[in-house]
Protein backbone atom coordinates (compact mmCIF):
# COMPACT_ATOMS: atom_id res chain seq x y z
CA UNK A 1 0.00 0.00 0.00
CA UNK A 2 1.75 3.49 -1.25
CA UNK A 3 2.79 5.83 1.79
CA UNK A 4 0.02 8.58 2.23
CA UNK A 5 1.03 12.03 0.39
CA UNK A 6 1.28 14.86 3.01
CA UNK A 7 -0.81 18.13 2.84
CA UNK A 8 1.89 19.86 1.95
CA UNK A 9 2.99 17.69 -0.91
CA UNK A 10 -0.09 18.00 -2.18
CA UNK A 11 -0.37 21.56 -1.69
CA UNK A 12 2.94 21.71 -3.71
CA UNK A 13 1.78 19.71 -6.61
CA UNK A 14 -1.16 21.61 -7.41
CA UNK A 15 0.77 24.75 -7.30
CA UNK A 16 3.07 24.19 -9.65
CA UNK A 17 1.03 22.68 -11.94
CA UNK A 18 -1.51 25.69 -11.86
CA UNK A 19 1.95 27.51 -12.47
CA UNK A 20 2.54 25.46 -15.66
CA UNK A 21 -1.07 25.86 -16.60
CA UNK A 22 -0.73 29.96 -16.09
CA UNK A 23 2.77 30.16 -18.03
CA UNK A 24 1.15 28.24 -21.30
CA UNK A 25 -1.77 30.40 -21.03
CA UNK A 26 0.50 33.53 -21.79
CA UNK A 27 1.53 32.02 -25.24
CA UNK A 28 -1.60 34.03 -26.20
CA UNK A 29 -0.63 37.57 -25.28
CA UNK A 30 2.79 37.29 -26.07
CA UNK A 31 1.83 36.17 -29.59
CA UNK A 32 -0.71 39.14 -29.76
CA UNK A 33 2.02 41.67 -28.69
CA UNK A 34 4.78 40.04 -31.63
CA UNK A 35 2.32 40.31 -33.89
CA UNK A 36 1.41 43.57 -33.72
CA UNK A 37 5.37 44.14 -33.80
CA UNK A 38 5.48 42.68 -37.14
CA UNK A 39 6.35 38.84 -36.49
CA UNK A 40 5.47 36.49 -38.44
CA UNK A 41 3.30 33.35 -36.43
CA UNK A 42 5.59 31.20 -37.96
CA UNK A 43 8.57 33.41 -37.27
CA UNK A 44 7.17 33.43 -33.60
CA UNK A 45 6.57 29.77 -33.82
CA UNK A 46 10.39 28.82 -34.94
CA UNK A 47 11.73 31.37 -32.25
CA UNK A 48 9.77 29.78 -29.56
CA UNK A 49 11.02 26.07 -30.71
CA UNK A 50 14.27 27.04 -30.81
CA UNK A 51 15.21 28.94 -27.71
CA UNK A 52 13.04 27.00 -25.69
CA UNK A 53 14.89 23.59 -26.97
CA UNK A 54 18.49 25.58 -26.49
CA UNK A 55 17.10 26.47 -22.82
CA UNK A 56 16.34 22.45 -22.16
CA UNK A 57 19.94 21.61 -24.23
CA UNK A 58 21.64 23.38 -21.21
CA UNK A 59 19.56 21.96 -18.80
CA UNK A 60 20.34 18.49 -20.23
CA UNK A 61 24.01 19.03 -20.13
CA UNK A 62 24.20 20.71 -16.26
CA UNK A 63 22.14 17.20 -15.32
CA UNK A 64 23.99 14.82 -17.80
CA UNK A 65 21.50 13.66 -19.60
CA UNK A 66 21.90 14.93 -22.70
CA UNK A 67 23.56 11.81 -24.84
CA UNK A 68 21.27 9.49 -26.39
CA UNK A 69 21.70 6.34 -29.26
CA UNK A 70 22.37 8.07 -32.60
CA UNK A 71 19.56 5.76 -34.09
CA UNK A 72 17.08 7.11 -31.04
CA UNK A 73 18.18 10.87 -31.29
CA UNK A 74 17.20 10.75 -34.77
CA UNK A 75 14.25 9.69 -34.19
CA UNK A 76 13.26 12.04 -31.04
CA UNK A 77 14.36 14.89 -33.49
CA UNK A 78 12.58 13.69 -36.76
CA UNK A 79 9.19 12.60 -34.84
CA UNK A 80 9.30 15.59 -32.07
CA UNK A 81 9.84 17.58 -34.78
CA UNK A 82 7.29 17.29 -36.53
CA UNK A 83 4.72 17.47 -34.04
CA UNK A 84 6.10 19.98 -32.11
CA UNK A 85 6.22 22.29 -35.76
CA UNK A 86 2.86 21.41 -36.47
CA UNK A 87 1.52 21.99 -32.70
CA UNK A 88 3.40 25.60 -32.44
CA UNK A 89 3.00 26.19 -36.10
CA UNK A 90 -0.77 25.71 -36.11
CA UNK A 91 -1.59 27.30 -33.18
CA UNK A 92 0.32 30.55 -33.98
CA UNK A 93 -1.86 30.72 -37.18
CA UNK A 94 -4.81 30.10 -35.77
CA UNK A 95 -4.33 33.20 -32.98
CA UNK A 96 -3.71 35.30 -36.22
CA UNK A 97 -6.69 34.40 -38.41
CA UNK A 98 -9.19 33.69 -35.70
CA UNK A 99 -8.10 35.13 -32.28
CA UNK A 100 -6.24 33.94 -29.72
CA UNK A 101 -9.28 32.70 -27.33
CA UNK A 102 -10.07 30.75 -30.25
CA UNK A 103 -6.98 29.14 -31.11
CA UNK A 104 -6.49 27.70 -27.18
CA UNK A 105 -9.97 26.52 -27.06
CA UNK A 106 -9.17 24.83 -30.31
CA UNK A 107 -5.69 23.48 -28.76
CA UNK A 108 -8.18 21.84 -26.26
CA UNK A 109 -9.55 19.19 -28.17
CA UNK A 110 -6.40 17.09 -27.87
CA UNK A 111 -8.25 15.12 -25.82
CA UNK A 112 -10.81 13.75 -27.76
CA UNK A 113 -8.05 13.50 -30.18
CA UNK A 114 -5.49 11.60 -27.80
CA UNK A 115 -9.56 8.84 -27.37
CA UNK A 116 -9.33 8.65 -30.98
CA UNK A 117 -5.82 8.22 -31.62
CA UNK A 118 -5.32 5.64 -28.42
CA UNK A 119 -8.22 3.59 -30.65
CA UNK A 120 -6.47 3.68 -33.76
CA UNK A 121 -2.53 3.16 -32.07
CA UNK A 122 -3.46 0.90 -28.98
CA UNK A 123 -6.74 -0.47 -30.16
CA UNK A 124 -7.61 1.26 -26.51
CA UNK A 125 -11.50 0.40 -26.54
CA UNK A 126 -13.91 3.63 -26.89
CA UNK A 127 -16.23 3.80 -23.73
CA UNK A 128 -19.42 5.46 -24.05
CA UNK A 129 -18.25 8.39 -21.84
CA UNK A 130 -15.45 9.09 -24.61
CA UNK A 131 -18.11 8.99 -27.68
CA UNK A 132 -20.13 11.40 -25.61
CA UNK A 133 -17.02 13.40 -24.56
CA UNK A 134 -16.14 13.52 -28.52
CA UNK A 135 -19.25 14.56 -29.85
CA UNK A 136 -20.07 17.20 -27.69
CA UNK A 137 -16.39 18.19 -28.41
CA UNK A 138 -17.53 18.38 -32.07
CA UNK A 139 -20.78 20.33 -31.57
CA UNK A 140 -18.50 23.01 -29.65
CA UNK A 141 -16.02 23.23 -32.24
CA UNK A 142 -18.93 23.25 -34.59
CA UNK A 143 -20.36 26.31 -32.52
CA UNK A 144 -17.08 28.38 -31.94
CA UNK A 145 -16.78 28.20 -35.86
CA UNK A 146 -20.35 29.45 -36.45
CA UNK A 147 -19.55 32.03 -34.11
CA UNK A 148 -16.84 33.62 -36.42
CA UNK A 149 -14.17 33.51 -33.95
CA UNK A 150 -13.14 35.67 -31.07
CA UNK A 151 -10.35 38.17 -33.37
CA UNK A 152 -12.37 39.75 -36.05
CA UNK A 153 -15.96 37.86 -36.42
CA UNK A 154 -15.55 36.80 -39.69
CA UNK A 155 -15.57 32.79 -39.93
CA UNK A 156 -11.99 32.00 -41.33
CA UNK A 157 -11.83 28.08 -42.36
CA UNK A 158 -8.50 28.15 -42.49
CA UNK A 159 -8.11 29.98 -38.82
CA UNK A 160 -10.42 26.95 -37.33
CA UNK A 161 -8.24 24.41 -39.28
CA UNK A 162 -5.27 25.19 -37.81
CA UNK A 163 -6.84 25.37 -34.36
CA UNK A 164 -7.84 21.74 -35.14
CA UNK A 165 -4.50 20.80 -36.12
CA UNK A 166 -2.82 22.03 -33.02
CA UNK A 167 -4.78 20.04 -30.91
CA UNK A 168 -4.36 17.15 -33.24
CA UNK A 169 -0.30 17.78 -32.62
CA UNK A 170 -0.53 18.33 -29.50
CA UNK A 171 -2.98 14.93 -29.11
CA UNK A 172 -0.31 13.13 -30.71
CA UNK A 173 2.63 14.54 -28.39
CA UNK A 174 1.11 12.07 -25.56
CA UNK A 175 1.79 8.51 -27.64
CA UNK A 176 5.12 10.20 -28.43
CA UNK A 177 6.66 11.23 -25.45
CA UNK A 178 5.04 8.09 -23.45
CA UNK A 179 6.73 5.77 -26.07
CA UNK A 180 10.13 7.67 -25.19
CA UNK A 181 9.78 8.68 -21.50
CA UNK A 182 10.09 4.98 -20.76
CA UNK A 183 14.12 5.12 -21.71
CA UNK A 184 15.19 8.80 -21.10
CA UNK A 185 14.28 12.04 -19.42
CA UNK A 186 11.71 14.68 -20.17
CA UNK A 187 14.16 17.05 -20.54
CA UNK A 188 16.25 15.14 -22.79
CA UNK A 189 13.50 14.36 -25.21
CA UNK A 190 12.42 18.42 -25.15
CA UNK A 191 15.95 19.26 -26.08
CA UNK A 192 16.09 16.77 -29.38
CA UNK A 193 12.01 17.77 -30.00
CA UNK A 194 11.73 20.93 -29.84
CA UNK A 195 14.99 22.03 -31.82
CA UNK A 196 13.65 19.38 -34.38
CA UNK A 197 10.45 21.73 -34.38
CA UNK A 198 12.97 24.54 -35.08
CA UNK A 199 14.44 22.84 -37.93
CA UNK A 200 11.06 21.93 -39.64
CA UNK A 201 9.92 25.53 -39.34
CA UNK A 202 13.33 27.13 -40.83
CA UNK A 203 12.34 26.46 -44.63
CA UNK A 204 8.93 28.37 -44.16
CA UNK A 205 10.77 31.45 -43.19
CA UNK A 206 14.07 31.45 -44.33
CA UNK A 207 15.78 33.57 -45.11
CA UNK A 208 15.78 34.93 -41.41
CA UNK A 209 15.00 38.02 -40.12
CA UNK A 210 17.94 39.08 -37.93
CA UNK A 211 17.21 42.50 -37.65
CA UNK A 212 14.74 42.85 -34.85
CA UNK A 213 14.31 45.51 -32.45
CA UNK A 214 15.26 44.80 -28.58
CA UNK A 215 11.61 44.44 -27.72
CA UNK A 216 10.60 41.69 -30.57
CA UNK A 217 13.85 40.07 -28.72
CA UNK A 218 12.98 40.30 -25.52
CA UNK A 219 9.37 39.25 -26.08
CA UNK A 220 10.77 36.21 -28.03
CA UNK A 221 13.12 35.45 -25.32
CA UNK A 222 10.37 35.55 -22.14
CA UNK A 223 8.22 34.14 -24.40
CA UNK A 224 10.56 31.29 -25.16
CA UNK A 225 11.65 31.14 -21.58
CA UNK A 226 8.38 30.89 -19.58
CA UNK A 227 6.28 28.80 -21.75
CA UNK A 228 8.69 26.75 -23.56
CA UNK A 229 11.23 25.86 -20.74
CA UNK A 230 9.88 26.89 -17.20
CA UNK A 231 5.91 25.42 -17.85
CA UNK A 232 7.50 21.81 -18.42
CA UNK A 233 9.80 21.94 -15.68
CA UNK A 234 7.08 23.00 -13.57
CA UNK A 235 4.85 20.77 -14.96
CA UNK A 236 7.22 17.49 -13.98
CA UNK A 237 7.87 19.33 -10.67
CA UNK A 238 3.79 18.83 -10.14
CA UNK A 239 3.94 15.41 -11.49
CA UNK A 240 6.35 14.75 -8.52
CA UNK A 241 3.66 15.08 -6.09
CA UNK A 242 -0.03 14.89 -7.46
CA UNK A 243 -0.68 12.20 -9.82
CA UNK A 244 -1.28 13.00 -13.98
CA UNK A 245 -5.68 13.00 -13.65
CA UNK A 246 -4.92 15.96 -10.91
CA UNK A 247 -2.72 17.82 -12.55
CA UNK A 248 -4.64 17.27 -15.71
CA UNK A 249 -7.58 19.02 -14.05
CA UNK A 250 -5.56 21.50 -12.32
CA UNK A 251 -4.37 22.41 -16.41
CA UNK A 252 -8.09 23.07 -17.44
CA UNK A 253 -7.57 26.80 -16.08
CA UNK A 254 -4.94 27.12 -19.01
CA UNK A 255 -7.70 27.82 -21.60
CA UNK A 256 -9.58 29.74 -18.66
CA UNK A 257 -6.35 32.42 -18.57
CA UNK A 258 -5.41 32.37 -22.30
CA UNK A 259 -8.88 33.40 -22.98
CA UNK A 260 -8.73 36.30 -19.92
CA UNK A 261 -5.79 37.68 -21.04
CA UNK A 262 -6.79 38.53 -24.92
CA UNK A 263 -10.19 39.69 -23.36
CA UNK A 264 -8.27 42.17 -20.99
CA UNK A 265 -5.81 43.25 -23.39
CA UNK A 266 -6.64 43.08 -26.57
CA UNK A 267 -10.99 43.36 -26.69
CA UNK A 268 -10.96 39.79 -28.11
CA UNK A 269 -14.78 38.33 -27.20
CA UNK A 270 -17.07 35.73 -28.53
CA UNK A 271 -20.80 36.08 -29.71
CA UNK A 272 -22.74 33.65 -27.25
CA UNK A 273 -22.90 30.99 -29.73
CA UNK A 274 -18.97 31.23 -29.25
CA UNK A 275 -19.01 30.54 -25.66
CA UNK A 276 -21.77 28.07 -25.89
CA UNK A 277 -18.98 26.31 -28.00
CA UNK A 278 -16.10 26.64 -25.61
CA UNK A 279 -18.23 25.51 -22.48
CA UNK A 280 -19.24 22.33 -24.31
CA UNK A 281 -15.28 21.87 -25.30
CA UNK A 282 -14.18 22.30 -21.87
CA UNK A 283 -17.19 20.15 -20.69
CA UNK A 284 -15.90 17.40 -22.96
CA UNK A 285 -12.76 17.49 -21.60
CA UNK A 286 -13.93 17.54 -18.03
CA UNK A 287 -15.98 14.54 -18.40
CA UNK A 288 -12.70 12.39 -19.85
CA UNK A 289 -10.81 14.07 -17.61
CA UNK A 290 -13.27 12.19 -14.81
CA UNK A 291 -13.26 9.14 -16.85
CA UNK A 292 -10.03 8.59 -15.71
CA UNK A 293 -10.60 9.86 -12.01
CA UNK A 294 -12.76 6.40 -11.69
CA UNK A 295 -10.14 4.11 -13.31
CA UNK A 296 -7.56 4.87 -11.32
Amino acid sequence: MPAPISQRTLVLGFFYAALAAALWSLITPFSRLLFELHTSPLETAFWRSLFGGACFVAYSLVKGCLKVPFRDGVRILFFGGLLGALMFGAFQLSIEMSGGATAVVLLYTAPAWVAVLSRVLFHEAISRTKLLAIAIALAGVVLVSLSGGSHSGVFSWAGILCGLASGFGYAAYFPFTFYFVQKYKAQTIYSYAFLGSALVLLPFIFPLDLGKSAEVWGLLGLMSVSTNFLAYIFLALSLKCITQVQSAVVGNIEPVLGTLWVWLFFDENFRAIGWGGCALIMGAVFLLTLEKKCRT
